[in-house]
């Protein structure tokens, strides 16, 4: 498994980070194999949120896999908070310090190694976030935090209260997906392209050693569906079915090679329960496209170069 740096943590963690939203498509035991399954391909970290099964899906994880001390130390756990379903985005101190006390419970843990604040929260006061992050910290809790969906004003109104580095952003990204990509491809143009849709969040967070954590790598639209196989992208799946015989790999592990081969060392969010796919994400991370067939997959996808 490829390694990378996360952020300013000083950790070192897996290219690949394991999704749980879904996790509880399986029962325990199923649940247990599939954490095996990812740990023994040198997968160890492991993204959860608060939300993700209404806190089922951390509940499961902390069952499938109990957090002995051994045990413990080989993973990586990161959540997510700050998303009341249907109600509001919450990044008060009593809700963000509630939402760790819950997840550690479900978890099984005495600390997450990453905690993420999930969304922007328009009443967000950053001062009673840093005092979160504080007792979080100080309590030895959560050891590294970071956001998710938020864009370059966001986070350095965040940071300028927070005393802790933010480590990773969470966000929206695939190769029909690719906005903040393509605006950098087209600046100074009057095409739909060079809409500056997120603050040139990519380069930002780059300059700022903040790591990108692209998540639904595969889907198209919000949640409209995957891309790969689908009908809607004859051209883009011819690509990367051309590439994948090359490669000897399947056209998913090409698809999150994609992603790999940015400059800017993200770390995409593999979602998938499948172990065979997950395995195909994995192998992804051996492979390094060339900088032709990397483009070549972008124009594929319907992008252009001005």
């Amino acid at each position: 498994m490829k390694m990378i740096p996360l952020g300013k943590s000083g950790l070192t963690v897996p290219a690949l980070a394991v999704g749980c939203m879904r996790l509880t498509s399986y029962d325990e035991k199923g649940a247990a194999h599939f954490i095996g399954t990812a740990l023994d391909a040198g997968a160890n970290f492991f993204d959860h949120a608060d939300i993700y099964g209404g806190g089922k899906c951390e509940e499961l994880f902390g069952k499938a896999f109990p957090l002995t001390a051994s045990n413990r130390e080989k993973i990586i756990l990161q959540s997510k908070c700050g998303i009341r379903p249907g109600v509001a985005f919450d990044f008060s101190k009593e809700h963000i310090l509630s939402s760790v006390e819950g997840s550690l419970r479900r978890l099984g843990t005495d600390y997450l190694d990453v905690l993420l604040l999930h969304r922007p929260d328009a009443l967000m006061e950053p001062e009673e976030v840093a005092e979160a992050f504080d007792a979080l910290y100080t309590s030895g809790k959560v050891r590294h935090f970071g956001v998710s969906n938020q864009n370059p004003m966001q986070i350095q109104l965040l940071q300028k209260y927070v005393r802790q580095p933010i480590v990773a952003n969470q966000l929206q990204l695939s190769i029909t997906n690719a906005t903040m990509i393509s605006q950098g491809l087209h600046v100074n143009m009057l095409d739909d392209f060079a809409v500056n849709r997120d603050g040139s969040v990519l380069d930002f967070c780059r300059l700022n050693d903040i790591t990108i954590q692209p998540w639904s790598p595969f889907q198209y639209g919000f949640f409209e569906g995957v891309f790969i196989g689908n009908e809607k992208f004859p051209v883009l799946n011819a690509k990367l079915d051309e590439l994948a015989e090359k490669y000897g790999v399947t056209s998913t592990a090409i698809a999150m090679a994609w992603l790999l081969r940015h400059p800017a060392k993200m770390q995409p969010i593999c979602g998938t329960m499948n172990e065979d796919r997950l395995m195909q994400c994995i192998k992804a991370t051996e492979i390094q496209l060339s900088r032709d067939e990397w483009y070549a997959i972008f124009l594929a996808a319907g992008n252009i170069l001005p």
